[in-house]
């Protein structure tokens, strides 16, 4: 059986039990405890809660991502990073001995399994479940085992442990490979790791509320969560021992063999194979819903398996970027299954190959840094790299530990990789696992879990009279709230828009009688929309209030956003289709706008798109808002992006023919209401995502008169009309740049053999090398050049250096750490002569640098002469002891 046919033989023999089908949710969930879907339930979180009732059963095939056993991933033949997840839901309708039989109905009915070939596992506890197998299905109960929380409960060891909230007991059922697999012993069952036993079907029963320590309350309303890995299951049908052998794998190893010239079966280049293959999967698929690399959260997730499958490569004796040769067979692989990534392919080629290019860079600079820690452990006269350096070239650079070993031996440095190594290894990972993994904290975000519910009524109205049917301190209900004190309130209706999608929310005021309540900040928490502020006036009780948003800056912030969605349609048409959103932040007439790009914008390209976004405004189109269902909109053409979540019915925004998109957000009635339009910035964010900022409206007006006020000021500036500017700018670069030339030929005259002859000139005075010398119309950049090539000869020299024009002389003071120990410091010497030698300057006991007040003939002759005052064997014992005590 192939791994497409069985995920459609189990999609359909759930609905044949009349559960709905859910397509897969995206990578990125909405939520904040986890950074991806990790399993098949985070999409049906309202359900599992109560808070959604319109359906009860459920199933659904979940594309999910983890990192919590990353290091095991082509150690083994079934940890990935990337995989799909087979389910099915019961929220308060079904529950154990349901689960049970359509279980088992399925693996020895629809897949054919014989019952000899399976064991059952249950949580050692859960009669109720033991005696549903052994009695009602007749599994023997010496093919049983029973296995404590650690194993057979969800979260694991939730009595003991924690976290508080829905919990509940498991039941596992596991594929006998034989016994010529694995220990051998004759005792072998499930509970031993050694391989022989497969656990491909995991059913949760979430029954239970825990409040404490081995505190369980029965759950009002009882869940059946079940999870089958489709990876797993399908090696188990087609007979192979290992999940990178399947149908939808094999080709993939296949190609990377070609791809990396690797031809032999070595277990180690087996393990670097498959890891670089299960990578790509990820890799393909996170890009393909907008998460590109980056130093944060999930984009730092991508970019680590960008590069540990970089390094296997390199194992391999891959020098340069491949990775992105191994996109097109994922797509092709996959797209049975998911087409939407077959459709992006190019564009996640393009930023794999970004993204591995930029790698293969840090891998140099990683050797470089070693370099330097050499040379800084050979002055402390050490020889072992620290734990700290060894982890930060690890984690940060990319450097292989076995590469950072080898590089170190070449330095005559050991490697300090013992117990403080891996403790922050362990530090890291955990932290990755505690992201990437399903929390309890799911259930309860922010701290606060309210139960009241709000409905919206703001995208017409600014004003509403309502119900305040809750007010919260410190996450307490309280009975009032008086002047003075910060509470949440929440409404029964608001038109108050709570932020989302980017967009800041709404402020305002909620009135009653003599009381004045002061929103700030509003903000959804589950079903209810919460408003925080502070009362100003009277006392704030439940009951009927007057709601009243800010309508100033709600039309400056639906200005603001409707211009973000012709920002997009703009990018688009003039960078390309590969555009997409990859966050924004909507305020008051400003905007900003992250997007997936893989360069700079140039000049004309930002002008271009400027003037797009003002000509889509000047064309006064009306925005045409309307409730569809999700299938409608994808066939009118809708643009959606990961970070926002859909239901069945979406709303439907569309701006003229330039922008449709789905989006909950506040738009004005008419793009002409955004008036004008602005790019104040564009940057770089992280490799492969670029961020535009703008303003509209007044703002933008005040942006382009402040533009025209620094023209006009330039222009007064160097005596010209604003139409001359430009020449009279250019003459002044032309000018600087025969300075900067002359500069970079007195650089190289001195650092050629005019150095040898600076070098006779320097003098000894008390017993130490002391160097003045004069470089006519020599800058500062050029002096402290000059002074790091003349110390990199001698550590041990004093420098005295002198610049600039004759009319206006600069200066440098420098010495080596050899005399700066002895404390024959710059500072010092430059503070206690500065009148004899008529300068004003400051610095470090190393450097000062400063101008020349009066410079006469005998200048070095005068600095000759302060410097041997200030190091005759008197005056420096003087000196160091005072820096001794």
């Amino acid at each position: 059986m192939t791994t497409n046919e069985l995920r459609k033989k189990y999609l359909d023999f759930f609905q044949g039990k009349g559960h709905k089908l859910f397509a897969s949710d995206t990578l990125v969930p909405d939520d904040a405890s986890v950074l991806f879907s990790s399993a098949g339930m985070n999409q049906f979180k309202d359900y599992l809660l109560g808070r959604k009732k319109d359906v009860t059963k459920a199933v659904s095939c979940q594309k999910c991502l983890r990192t919590g056993d990353i290091e095991r991933v082509g150690q083994t033949p079934c940890h990935h990073t990337f995989f799909e997840m087979l389910g099915n839901f019961s929220f308060g309708d079904y529950f154990k001995k349901e689960a049970i039989e359509f279980a088992w109905e399925f693996v020895t009915k629809e897949l054919n399994m014989k019952p000899k070939d399976l064991w059952i596992s249950v949580y050692r506890g859960d009669e109720e479940a033991f005696d549903i197998w052994k009695d009602h299905i007749g599994v023997l109960p010496e093919r049983m085992v029973q296995l404590g929380p650690e194993s057979n409960f969800w979260p694991a060891n939730a009595p003991m442990d924690g976290p508080n909230g829905p919990c509940g007991p498991c039941s596992e059922i596991f594929f006998d490979r034989g016994a010529d697999v694995g220990c051998g012993r004759p005792g072998c069952d499930p509970s031993c790791d050694c391989r022989r036993f497969i656990e491909f079907w995991n059913l949760v029963f979430t029954q239970f509320d825990r409040r404490g320590v081995n505190d369980l309350e029965p759950l009002p309303q009882k869940n059946i969560d079940t999870g089958m890995g489709l990876e797993r299951m399908a090696a188990i049908l087609q007979g192979k021992s290992s999940n990178f052998e399947i149908d939808i794998f094999a080709p993939l190893v296949a190609r990377a063999r070609d791809v990396l010239r690797a031809v032999d079966n070595a277990p180690k280049t087996l393990s670097a194979l498959y890891s670089i293959v299960d990578h790509a999967r990820a890799i393909t698929f996170a890009i393909a819903d907008g998460v590109y690399p980056s130093n944060e959260d999930r984009g730092y997730v991508i970019r680590k398996l960008v590069r540990k499958a970089s390094l296997a490569g390199s194992f391999l004796g891959m020098k340069k970027a491949f990775l992105y040769r191994l996109v097109d067979p994922v797509a092709e692989a996959m797209k049975a299954a998911y087409p939407e990534v077959d459709a992006k392919k190019a564009n996640v080629m393009q930023a794999v190959l970004a993204e591995e290019g930029k790698f293969l860079y840090t891998q140099k600079e990683g050797a470089t840094q070693l370099g330097f820690i050499a040379e800084r452990l050979k002055k402390e006269s050490r020889t072992v790299v620290s734990a700290e350096d060894v982890f930060r070239l690890y984690d940060t650079f990319g450097y292989p530990l076995d590469a950072i070993e080898e590089t170190a031996a070449k330095y005559n440095l050991n490697i300090e990789k013992g117990e403080k190594f891996q403790a922050l290894l362990k530090k890291q990972q955990e932290q990755s696992r505690q992201k990437s993994m399903f929390a309890g904290s799911i259930f309860n975000r922010d701290g606060l879990d309210i139960k009241d519910k709000s409905e919206f009524v703001g995208y017409k109205s600014f004003s509403a009279f309502v119900n305040a049917v809750n007010i919260l301190r410190n996450g307490e209900t309280v009975k009032d709230a008086k002047e003075g004190e910060e509470v949440l309130v929440v409404l029964d209706q608001t038109p108050f828009f709570a932020a989302g999608g980017g967009q800041l929310s709404d402020k305002g005021w909620i009135r009653a009688d003599e009381t004045e309540f002061e929103v700030a900040d509003v903000l959804r928490n589950g079903a209810a929309i919460v408003h925080r502020g502070k009362v100003v006036k009277g006392t704030l009780r439940p009951g009927k209030v007057e709601a009243s948003v800010d309508t100033v800056r709600r039309k400056a912030i639906a200005r603001a956003h409707t211009a973000t969605h012709l920002l997009q349609a703009a990018l688009r048409k003039v960078l390309g289709d590969h555009v997409a959103q990859q966050g924004s932040q909507v305020d008051e007439d400003r905007l900003r706008f992250d997007f997936s790009h893989f360069q700079a914008m140039s000049h004309v390209e930002t002008i271009a798109v400027e003037k797009e976004v003002n000509a889509m405004v000047a064309a006064a189109s009306e925005v045409n808002i309307k409730v569809v269902s999700m299938e409608e909109a994808k066939k009118e053409g809708a643009l959606a992006f990961f970070k926002d979540k859909y239901g069945d019915e979406v709303r439907f925004v569309a701006m003229g023919v330039f922008s449709k998109e789905l989006c909950g957000g506040t738009h004005l009635d008419n793009t002409a209401g955004v008036g004008l339009f602005a790019i104040v910035a564009e940057s770089s964010i992280s490799s492969g995502t670029r961020r535009i900022e703008a303003v509209t409206g007044q703002k933008a007006y005040e942006y382009f008169r402040a533009m025209e006020e620094t023209l006009e000021a330039s222009s007064a500036l160097l005596k010209v009309s604003p139409n001359e500017l430009e020449s009279a700018v250019q003459k002044v670069v032309e000018e600087l740049q025969r300075e900067k030339n002359n500069t970079g030929n007195l650089r190289r005259e001195v650092l050629g053999s005019k150095l040898e002859d600076i070098f006779k000139s320097a003098k000894e005075i008390n017993g130490i090398s002391f160097l003045g010398h004069l470089f006519d119309g020599a800058d500062s950049g050029s002096l402290l050049s000059i002074c790091d090539e003349i110390k990199g000869r001698d550590s041990s020299i004093f420098i005295y250096l002198v610049g600039g024009a004759p009319q206006k002389r600069i200066f440098v003071v420098c010495a080596g750490e050899a005399l700066v120990s002895r404390g024959i410091t710059c500072d010092k010497f430059v503070n206690v002569y500065k009148n004899e030698l008529g300068v004003k300057g400051g610095g470090r006991p190393n450097l000062v640098q400063g101008v020349v007040m009066a410079a006469g003939n005998d200048l070095f002759k005068c600095a000759e002469d302060c410097f041997a005052k200030f190091t005759q064997p008197k005056s420096l014992a003087s000196k160091l002891r005072i820096k001794k005590a």
